[in-house]
């Protein structure tokens, strides 16, 4: 009975806390490397990995050294390599832990209700943009950043500093202005800057009608704390980019509902 008892040690409540802990982890990463390039590279570095362990074990010296040195870099090349994703779960950690929580004692103090009634406010005119933007089929790419990285943006973009407005949003991107080629962000509840040039997801399954404006609003919210709206300007679809993901064709009332809980 006691040799069982070692052999099977008492399993308390921290040691279940941590198993769930490292499968949540494990998922999460799972879920910000899924569809990229970056998979492709972590099954790269687990097979150099594996390699090294069997060639350790069959005493074959000369691969053991080669392997060895790229086995003594690894945590340091996993971090280079996959400096976007580390990015993204930290800023995912710090949204869970803040924001939400800061969300629910605003709600609690001020009402949900008033809550709701401020957001409308700020959100109706991008509402109306879009459905302008949707009925004349002009393409548009709005990025919402809960914050702004001077850095990221200003660096390809031209500032604007401006109120959100529904004819602000529909001259500039309109065909034949100087601006439309590239996103407008919007950002502490003013549209911050115009014509960005952002970074493009590296995604491998996404459908093939996707052009450069659905690719950078999904690659925008792969590298930065970030959501956007998509106008296909071929067909004058709205979808919404959120963590990487994009849910096409949304309605407006879906649109509505997403910008209140997001914005």
């Amino acid at each position: 009975m006691q040799s069982i008892q070692s052999l099977f040690p008492k399993i308390g409540f921290f040691s279940i806390l941590d198993v769930l802990l490292v499968a949540l982890i494990i998922y999460q990463l799972y879920n910000l490397i899924r569809g990229t390039i970056a998979a492709n590279i972590f099954i790269g570095f687990a097979v150099i990995f594996a390699l090294n362990f069997v060639v350790k074990a069959l005493d074959m010296k000369l691969l053991t050294i080669i392997l060895g040195k790229f086995v003594d870099v690894g945590i340091i090349a996993i971090i280079v390599v996959f400096q976007q994703e580390v990015r993204r779960f930290l800023l995912l950690v710090g949204k869970n832990a803040s924001l939400q929580r800061n969300k629910a004692w605003w709600q609690y103090f001020f009402g949900k209700s008033e809550v709701e009634k401020n957001n409308y406010a700020r959100i109706k005119p991008i509402i109306d943009a879009c459905k302008s933007l949707k009925q004349t089929r002009t393409g548009a790419l709005i990025v919402f950043a809960k914050y702004y990285d001077e850095q990221f943006y200003q660096n390809s973009c031209e500032v604007v500093e401006a109120k959100i407005s529904k004819r602000l949003l529909e001259s500039i991107f309109q065909k034949t202005s100087p601006l439309h080629d590239g996103a407008v962000v919007i950002s502490e509840n003013k549209i911050k800057s115009a014509s960005c040039i952002l970074p493009l997801t590296e995604k491998t399954d996404l459908p093939a009608q996707f052009g450069l404006r659905h690719r950078a609003g999904i690659g925008v919210t792969e590298a930065n704390e970030a959501t956007a709206i998509i106008v296909s300007e071929e067909t004058g679809e709205i979808s919404y980019a959120k963590q990487g993901r994009i849910k096409m064709n949304i309605s407006f009332a879906e649109l509505e509902k997403v910008l209140n809980k997001d914005f």
